[in-house]
């Protein structure tokens, strides 16, 4: 049921977010294109982080963190035969401070594939913006929680095994608060309240479950 309702509504959380993120940050916008110049063995790096952390996910093996595949991948350099590459993030926000995130919002439980192309993602933003943590930040964001209103309660094992599940991923109420802070619980909800009656009481039964 809470799939169906992510399905129909979750280009509505984006807008969502992007609205609540506006009065609180510097930038927001959906659809949010990065472009930029690296050289094809960069580009290879990712697919080599990528499937490295695969190999060692389906062999129950140490999985790389997403801080440890960003940085291998900067250490590449610009190199030679720059390629044009582009990669665009369903959400990106630009703190005030400039500090810089891209989200990519899925439903909270992607397949095996989903998650592998998202970390794919999230490396090319790192790699365009030349940048790590903290000035750039790059999640896979579930506007909510399915199993139950805390980190720990989730149990999807697609996204736990086939993701850098720990610095990667935010999950409802954690996202909510990069955008925004503790109150945008109380603001999205008002801004449903806004878009009609009908459709907001199936929003705000999904989103509080993980509240």
């Amino acid at each position: 049921m809470r799939k169906a309702i992510y399905n129909k509504f979750g280009t509505t959380f984006e807008e969502c977010a992007r609205l609540i993120a506006l009065e609180h940050h510097a930038f927001a916008q959906r659809a949010y294109t990065l472009n930029g110049q690296v050289s094809q063995s960069a580009i290879n790096e990712i697919e080599r982080q990528v499937r490295r952390f695969e190999h060692a996910a389906s062999g129950g093996a140490a999985k790389p963190t997403l801080q440890e595949m960003v940085e291998q991948l900067l250490q590449m350099g610009e190199g030679e035969n720059l390629i044009n590459v582009s990669s665009t993030a369903d959400l990106y926000i630009r703190a005030k401070d400039g500090t810089q995130y891209f989200f990519e919002m899925k439903s909270p439980k992607p397949n095996k594939g989903q998650c592998l192309e998202v970390t794919q993602r999230l490396l090319r933003f790192h790699l365009l913006t030349k940048n790590t943590r903290p000035e750039v930040n790059a999640y896979f964001a579930m506007a909510y929680n399915p199993y139950g209103p805390s980190r720990a309660d989730y149990k999807w094992s697609y996204a736990l095994n086939y993701m850098p599940f720990d610095q990667g991923v935010v999950i409802g109420h954690e996202f909510w608060e990069i955008v925004a802070g503790s109150t945008t619980y109380e603001e999205l909800l008002e801004i449903y309240q806004e878009v009609g009656r009908d459709k907001s009481k199936y929003m705000i039964d999904a989103l509080a479950f993980g509240f």
